[in-house]
């Protein structure tokens, strides 16, 4: 068994690993996950000894051999006492792009493995080395906010963090703890084909691009860290939502105080409200934030309404562009903005914007623009059954009643939860903070607090 430094140790406790019944390591038997394994079973044993530890391997079945290299993790996690997985990503592959999908169906894969085994904590191999050279892929791109790197713990779907405990180690340290423990381990092909980006990155480094990288993504993410925390405050103080589907924004939000963080939150609004997972362009949203102050102003961004009044600022989804007709199906992400679920008892039915019928209604709340509610009602998700309409309206942060028993209702069986589109799929523990406020405006499912000590966040 590895050795356990002392720095990694305490790399180790600052992760909620004792609070799991077991922990999933993405174990895919290069050098990096291959030291993860080891050194977190010995940090187990001796901290958490009534957690379980299991490797789960993905056999992205893309060359020859990778069954094989599979059961060599395998056979490795049997000599030690660990519980192992293969997962195999089946079906037909991708052309162009495989990189990406690969590393969707990777943690796909992963998160079902995880649910299996009754656990919220993947843990992954990511070293220093990686966090370099993702920064440095990312600055060739220009990316601003991706400056931060990987974040030590990534939320996954809204149920599965992804927790990188040796972020800050070396891999070439890690490697030479195995040799020491006349330890193998696999080397990926693809780590030094040209043909990917990384691959060319990790070849063309030189120690002091690495240390200029860690240096970058270290200050980014304290950047990116105190910018979502002073958004979150504007939108805990400034934004509610009194009508299903309306925003309104006091325009003390907007004032000169903090205007990049009010430029922030409009962005991260404008996405959740838009149903889209990226935020618009920072320079564009910046511009539309500088004429909201008129008395009156109105414009589209982002598939948002952006209406100015003297009463305040209202965003609501716009009504182009909205899905037509579909049968509703479990599971499924309704226009980016809803994730739909299918109970006992839930029959076949559509689901389908509730337009003009929904847009007509007369809601409970008082003293709301006539225009932005009827635009916002309209763009909510109606669940059609035979010659019949039901329509899902979700509660404002304004307290607004139920509605009448003779108005929309939710159908037997079904349900649609808002979901944050800008981090449906990653949320990254910089922004968590910021989650939260939108969470709780948008009253979408609270998100899991982060089994990394590190992020602390302000409760709503």
């Amino acid at each position: 068994m590895l050795s356990l430094r002392a720095a990694i140790s305490d790399s180790f406790s600052t992760f909620d690993f004792a609070a799991r019944r077991s922990v999933l390591v993405a174990a895919s038997g290069g050098s990096d996950s291959t030291a993860l394994l080891l050194l977190l079973k010995a940090w187990l044993a001796e901290h958490a000894p009534r957690t379980r530890l299991v490797a789960a391997t993905v056999d992205h079945d893309l060359r020859q051999g990778s069954a094989e290299e599979a059961a060599s993790v395998a056979r490795l996690a049997a000599r030690i006492g660990i519980a192992h997985l293969t997962l195999v990503w089946q079906g037909e592959k991708p052309g162009a792009g495989l990189p990406a999908a690969a590393r969707e169906a990777r943690y796909g894969l992963l998160a079902q493995a995880a649910s299996r085994i009754g656990t919220d904590i993947i843990a992954t191999g990511h070293t220093a080395d990686d966090q370099a050279e993702t920064v440095l892929m990312r600055k060739t791109r220009g990316e601003g906010r991706g400056l931060s790197g990987m974040a030590p713990a990534t939320l996954l779907a809204g149920r599965h963090w992804i927790v990188r405990p040796l972020l800050g180690e070396r891999r070439e340290a890690l490697r030479g703890d195995l040799r020491a423990a006349g330890i193998g381990w696999l080397d990926d092909p693809t780590n030094i084909n040209p043909s990917f980006e990384r691959a060319r990155r990790r070849a063309d480094m030189r120690e002091a691009d690495l240390a200029e990288a860690l240096e970058t993504a270290a200050r980014s993410a304290r950047q990116r860290e105190a910018l979502a925390r002073a958004a979150a405050g504007l939108i805990r103080s400034c934004a509610a939502m009194p009508a299903p589907g309306l925003v309104r924004l006091d325009r003390r939000m907007l004032g000169p105080s903090d205007a990049d963080a009010a430029v922030h939150a409009l962005r991260v609004l404008l996405a959740a409200i838009g149903g889209t997972p990226h935020l618009a362009d920072a320079a564009r949203v910046e511009a539309v934030a500088g004429k909201l102050g008129a008395p009156t102003f109105r414009t589209s961004i982002s598939r948002c309404l952006v209406a100015a009044r003297r009463d305040g600022i209202w965003l609501c989804r716009e009504a182009r562009g909205l899905p037509p007709p579909r049968p509703a199906c479990d599971g499924m992400i309704w226009d980016g903005r809803y994730r739909v679920s299918a109970g006992p008892g839930a029959a076949d039915c559509l689901i389908a914007p509730s337009g003009s019928a929904g847009a007509g209604m007369t809601h409970p709340a008082g003293n709301l623009p006539a225009g932005p509610v009827r635009t916002a009602l309209s763009g909510q998700p109606a669940f059609l059954q035979g010659e019949g309409r039901c329509y899902l309206l979700r509660h404002g942060s304004e307290g607004q009643r139920d509605v009448s028993d003779g108005g929309p209702r939710e159908p037997e069986g079904w349900t649609a939860t808002p979901v944050l589109a800008p981090w449906s799929r990653f949320l990254p523990g910089f922004d968590l903070d910021l989650a939260r406020a939108v969470a709780a405006l948008l009253v979408a499912p609270p998100i899991p607090d982060s089994p990394w000590h590190g992020h602390i966040v302000t409760r709503a």
